[in-house]
């Protein structure tokens, strides 16, 4: 590494650019698609595109459709964009996940850009990897969701609007707006309502007078940039509030305003203590979350630094207290603030100097206590499901022991490493997280019986008499299955929470009664999947005793009459 000046006038370590590029592109690409998609969210968000490029109607791209039912919950950009990954590189794993792969780098790319434009390139670069390498957004970034692509648009919305305040240029605003429109089209009207608190707090604390407060805030409502926004927003909106009549009502009240106060239908989400992402924080940071106490001391004698904290806090924290505030709560929710999040990090610890060395040094002890612990918990408490799976060659208790060991190891080899070494800062942390990816991927691998329905395809696949596939009641914990069969499933019976609305709005052959399910089983042969957790109402069935052949996968059962 070599040296540079950096704006608190102390010589700080700077990471080469293209390291950051090479270890952001490992920890995105790294086994993307080694793993099959996984069952509830991701299934579902895999499904809707494929549907959308094998139904050749171009209703199916305004209003998507999920398991063969109107699927009105989201905005499409990200079905869009991933319809577009499967035609070009077929319908597989990593092509689903593509799209928040890409999303994650592009905000490696908009922080190394702000860093530049606020002239803290080597914070940046550090706010990148801390970033990219945290747990959180880790697994987000490899996961086919909407978070990961609101949260490049927003943090480019959030970026651009603080370069407009501080400088007035109107271009900077544009982008803003242009930014905001694609956060809505990611993930609906939260974009907006996060944007807004965000900049009104920033507004407040930046301001030097009322009169000052209340010229910025109209100077934000400029004709051109708002035609950005409207040109960019409006016209799917439109088109779906004509393609269904029930749109406008669903998506605004239900989705919105019903889901904030906890009374949408269904109620299918976790509500949570006030303090539920106080902890989650340190876990999407982790490791580098044990720095957070830095944040605690940040001081700056220049006002444009100040004002740049001021609107870096405001950047996280506004959207966990909103966060926290609503009665719907989802741990993916905070992969939101982790960009300006970690930026606001890195600032603090450089300007810091990183801390005195026997600081770096005691998070590192602290790590390989932890690791420690947790190797020492798991030769005692771990249950029969995880010991049954095979990962890297180990059952799944040695491998957690083996793996946490490790990592206590290393965790004492970094700390010996930024005490001797002041000059590297705490780069030497990168190790950590790139060794619980690898861990990541083999746990997903080694699980997936537990966690997908890919091996119950490969079953099916496999019989010699090819039979229509039924679900028994639940469908979003095998989620997964019409993507690998490739078509929708008929679910016997649903209680599903995302087939709810659809069910209901159009007539469908996709749900069938349990009375229509016996004449069907009379008169060919089926093959009917039905978790552990419906065992015993399946058997009170009256048709269960048609189903003479079952074989055990994972959580579920496959009956065949």
């Amino acid at each position: 590494m070599n040296v540079v000046q950096a704006n608190s006038e102390v010589c700080q370590p700077t990471i080469p650019a293209w390291l950051v590029w090479l270890l952001t592109i490992f920890f995105l690409a790294y086994g993307l698609g080694c793993y099959p998609i996984l069952d509830n969210n991701e299934g579902l968000y895999a499904e809707i595109p494929r549907e959308m490029l094998a139904s050749g109607d171009w209703h199916h791209w305004i209003i998507p459709h999920l398991n063969g039912l109107a699927y009105m919950e989201k905005p499409p950009l990200l079905y869009w964009l991933t319809a577009i990954s499967f035609a070009f590189f077929g319908e597989n794993e990593w092509a689903a996940r593509l799209v928040p792969a890409m999303s994650a780098l592009s905000c490696v790319a908009l922080i190394l850009w702000f860093g530049r434009q606020i002239e803290r390139v080597a914070a940046s670069r550090l706010a990148a990897l801390m970033f990219i390498s945290g747990l959180g957004v880790m697994a987000m970034s490899r996961t086919l969701m909407f978070d990961m692509l609101l949260t490049v648009f927003l943090t480019g919305a959030l970026m651009f609007g603080y370069l407009y305040s501080i400088s007035g240029e109107k271009k900077k605003l544009n982008w803003s707006l242009g930014f905001l429109a694609f956060a809505l089209l990611a993930k609906g009207f939260v974009a907006i309502i996060l944007f807004v608190a965000v900049t009104f707090v920033f507004t407040i604390l930046f301001s030097s007078s009322t009169g000052d407060f209340f010229k910025r805030i109209l100077a934000w409502f400029n004709a051109r940039a708002i035609g950005i926004f409207l040109l960019i927003a409006l016209p799917w909106h439109i088109a779906a509030i004509l393609a269904e009549p029930i749109f406008a009502w669903f998506y605004f009240i239900n989705e919105h305003v019903l889901r904030f106060l906890g009374k949408r239908e269904p109620h299918d989400y976790y509500a949570g203590a006030w303090w539920y992402y106080l902890p989650r924080m340190v876990l999407y940071l982790f490791p580098w979350s044990f720095f957070l106490p830095v944040l605690l001391l940040v001081r700056s004698r220049q006002q444009a630094q100040r004002t740049l904290h001021f609107f870096l806090a405001c950047a996280w924290i506004m959207p966990v207290l909103l966060f926290s505030l609503s009665s719907a709560k989802a741990n993916y929710y905070l992969v939101v603030v982790m960009p300006l999040a970690a930026l606001q990090l890195a600032i603090a610890l450089e300007d810091r100097s990183f801390g005195a060395a026997w600081g770096r040094a005691l998070v590192g002890i602290a790590l390989a206590v932890l690791f420690g612990v947790i190797a020492w918990w798991a030769g005692k408490q771990v249950n029969h499901q995880i010991s049954s799976l095979m990962i890297y060659g180990l059952d799944g208790k040695q491998f957690l022991q083996t793996f946490m060991a490790s990592a206590c190891m290393l965790s004492i080899c970094v700390a010996v490493v930024v005490w001797r070494k002041p000059d590297v800062g705490i780069f030497p942390f990168i190790v950590l997280p790139a060794l619980m990816l690898l861990a990541f991927i083999g746990v997903l691998q080694a699980s997936a019986q537990w966690t997908s329905t890919q091996p119950l395809v490969t079953e099916l696949n496999a019989a010699p008499d090819k039979r229509e596939v039924f679900l028994f009641k639940v469908f979003e914990h095998q989620s997964s299955l019409p993507f690998y069969l490739k078509r929708p499933v008929r679910v016997v019976e649903s209680r599903s929470s995302d087939l709810f609305w659809g069910i209901k709005l159009h007539k469908n052959d996709i749900v069938v009664s349990d009375t229509a399910f016996d004449k069907i089983t009379n008169e060919q042969l089926v093959s009917l999947v039905v978790l552990d957790e419906d065992l015993a109402g399946f058997n009170d069935k009256r048709y269960a005793h048609k189903f003479k052949n079952s074989k055990k996968i994972g959580r579920s059962t496959l009956f065949m009459n």
